[in-house]
């Protein structure tokens, strides 16, 4: 098809201006595709790549027009993250991470129009959604998601140790934030944090901190397998005040926002697994083209001709098949209008479908590997890099066995897991 943008390997069916959204996504592939080797030799997210996509208008991807964004939504961003990915997978989750930010201003709104904020609350609430959109939208500012800590308890998924203070004119914020893609790199994070009036999810409530506020600081430089240029080390916030008009701490809010979200709190999450698949069909693609132009020595027979390899294609595409299978039934459970299932079967087919795109998709590595030999195990190479980015799925978030006990235990029992819950700092 003319103008087909490579978002719509994912999302099949675009329309005009979702596809005009994915073609902008395809114009900044080359250049993320130039620096990756680099990227992930060095563990180093390339600061220029904040201009390349700011540039494209593509960090207000999923902010209203009106608040200078581009207005997409969900099969946008998944469409986007996937196409990213086949270029550069770091880039792709930490862009990922900075367009979940609008949901702190989207759902907030959404909290108003359906009627769950008092007349003397709106004002605050509204101020704050509409400074966030704004922020991505109309300033082009990268925006960091900072929530999750290495605080564990057993009845949350994510656990918030962080405390907010009240003082004169605003709150002082202590804490450390373990994972958040962009340390460093984005122009403002936006935290969540317990307030000192509480210890359940009522208190939680979100703030939004320039980067270079006095007292946050970066943890020491992430140096993991895999996803290695997402610049994921996380920030450490010592008495960091943030005055009112930066923070959204009206009792109660958050979980308000939990309650107009289609999906789990934490925001459109399958396009997080998006990345993968993206991932997944480069190295996919990546063997193809090597088992078909490489020949047997002496004849014209591609490699990949042999019984042996045709059983490791075989896998290979049955896995690629399966994941998008499962990204494609849950984005179509979180977007379609009208709803196809309630929120809490939606969120229990998430605990399941997350674990499956990962399995999947990091198997697709291995049969890559497999059929394309130790001659295409260098470090820097394809295979190795996918080796490793895909990897990172199966512990991103929470791993499938996880997934599957919480949807168990939805299914059985009735209950959900929280997913969010506080802890002491």
């Amino acid at each position: 098809m003319k103008g087909r943008a490579v978002g719509e390997l994912l999302i099949e069916d675009m329309n005009d201006d979702e596809r005009g959204r994915a073609l902008r996504v395809d114009s900044v592939l080359p250049a993320l595709a130039d620096r990756a080797s680099e990227a992930d030799r060095s563990g180093t997210f390339p600061p220029e790549h904040v201009a390349t996509i700011s540039k494209a208008g593509l960090l207000g991807l999923t902010v209203p027009v009106e608040f200078g964004g581009l207005g997409g939504g969900l099969r946008d961003l998944a469409a986007a993250t996937f196409a990213m990915a086949t270029a550069c997978a770091s880039t792709s989750l930490a862009y990922f991470f900075q367009c979940s930010g609008s949901s702190r201003g989207l759902l907030p709104l959404a909290g108003i129009d359906a009627g769950l904020y008092s007349d003397d609350e709106i004002p605050t609430v509204r101020a704050f959604g509409e400074k966030v959109l704004n922020r991505m939208g109309a300033e082009g500012r990268w925006v960091a998601n900072f929530a999750s800590e290495s605080v564990r308890t057993k009845g949350a998924a994510i656990t918030i140790a962080t405390e907010a203070t009240r003082a004169d004119g605003g709150w002082v914020i202590n804490g450390v934030k373990s994972f958040g893609c962009a340390t460093g790199v984005a122009d403002d994070y936006l935290v969540t944090a317990k307030l000192d009036t509480g210890a359940t999810a009522d208190h939680l409530a979100v703030f939004l901190i320039p980067r270079t506020a006095p007292g946050v600081s970066e943890r020491t430089k992430w140096d993991a397998v895999g996803m290695r240029a997402t610049a994921t080390h996380g920030i450490v916030l010592t008495d960091v005040f943030v005055p009112d008009d930066d923070s959204l701490a009206v009792a109660e809010s958050f979980v308000k926002m939990t309650q107009v979200s289609r999906g789990s709190f934490v925001g459109n999450q399958v396009a997080l697994s998006s990345v993968y698949l993206g991932a997944a069909q480069a190295v996919y693609d990546f063997a193809i083209d090597f088992l078909t132009t490489t020949t047997y020595h002496g004849t014209n027979e591609p490699i990949g001709t042999s019984p042996s390899h045709q059983q490791l294609v075989g896998k290979m595409r049955a896995h690629l098949d399966t994941a998008y299978l499962w990204a494609r039934r849950q984005i179509a459970l979180e977007s379609a209008q009208p709803e196809i299932l309630d929120k809490s079967d939606v969120i229990a087919n998430w605990r399941i479908a997350k674990g499956e795109i990962a399995d999947n998709c990091f198997a697709v590595a291995v049969q890559a590997m497999k059929a394309c030999g130790t001659s295409n195990t260098g470090m820097d190479g394809p295979i190795s890099r996918a080796m490793r980015d895909l990897s990172m799925s199966l512990v991103q978030g929470f791993p499938a066995e996880r997934g599957r006990l919480e949807a168990a235990s939805y299914l059985i029992a009735g209950q959900e897991g929280a997913q969010f819950g506080t802890a002491a700092p």
